[in-house]
């Protein structure tokens, strides 16, 4: 039987319930209006004010990956890779098995050029999800930037297989071929990117494979590829 006394406990504690449920429930709501329009601003690449949105929104919302995702990847965009590892680093210490907080991060250490950490995260993003085509893709170029052509072949085969309609892998693929004695694979393999999609043909638009993690030597050897294909 409950004492007066606890029972007196249980009313205070469950009138704090139902006056604390209604903010935690309009804290949720302005979090996801906050994310709504940090996606509006960076869909218009005003990257501050979409990073300022993502903050408030992590703020009022500090268990959800989500948003730190979110703001760690515009981070990303907007060149601010240490910020971006640690607002990833964060939505993974809520999410441990976030799969899209792995790869957003093994691409902020693949762009940073440190590629032990790359291969690491993205190869851990592979085993969550064996058809992460994302994890294999990067792979490869971060297997090709350390000169282990076969172990980039391989991830940018995985990665084709797993998402054919994308060039990036195909690209990625010839290469790899290319800077392993292997020209005529290479070649082959790059018109086969081309007629995924014909913009490859075009050695300027070969410039935008830097959003798509390309070194700059990898374009540049990307461009020696098309000039010979």
């Amino acid at each position: 039987m409950i004492s007066r006394q606890n029972l007196f406990g249980v009313l205070l504690l469950l009138a704090g319930l139902a006056i604390s449920d209604p903010v935690f429930a309009a804290d949720l709501k302005a979090a996801s209006q906050y994310r709504q329009q940090g996606l509006s601003y960076r869909q218009q690449e005003r990257f501050s004010e979409a990073i300022a949105a993502f903050e408030k929104a992590s703020e009022l919302a500090p268990q959800d990956a989500s948003a730190r995702i979110l703001l760690g990847w515009t981070q990303h965009l907007a060149g601010q890779e240490a910020e971006a590892a640690q607002s990833l680093w964060s939505a993974i210490y809520i999410d441990p098995l976030s799969v899209q907080a792995f790869n957003a991060l093994g691409i902020v250490y693949l762009v940073r050029g440190e590629l032990s950490p790359a291969i690491s995260i993205h190869s851990w993003a592979a085993l969550l999800k064996p058809d992460n085509e994302i994890a294999y893709y990067n792979l490869s170029l971060a297997y090709h930037r350390q000169k282990l052509y076969a172990m980039a072949i391989a991830n940018a085969r995985r990665a084709a297989s797993l998402e054919p309609d994308n060039p990036h892998p195909l690209v990625a693929e010839a290469l790899a071929h290319w800077d392993n004695g292997e020209r005529a694979t290479a070649i082959k393999t790059y018109r086969d990117a081309i007629g995924v999609d014909g913009r490859y043909k075009e050695a300027n638009f070969l410039n935008y494979l830097k959003e798509a993690g390309f070194s700059t030597d990898q374009i540049e050897t990307s461009k020696q590829v098309l000039a010979a294909s």
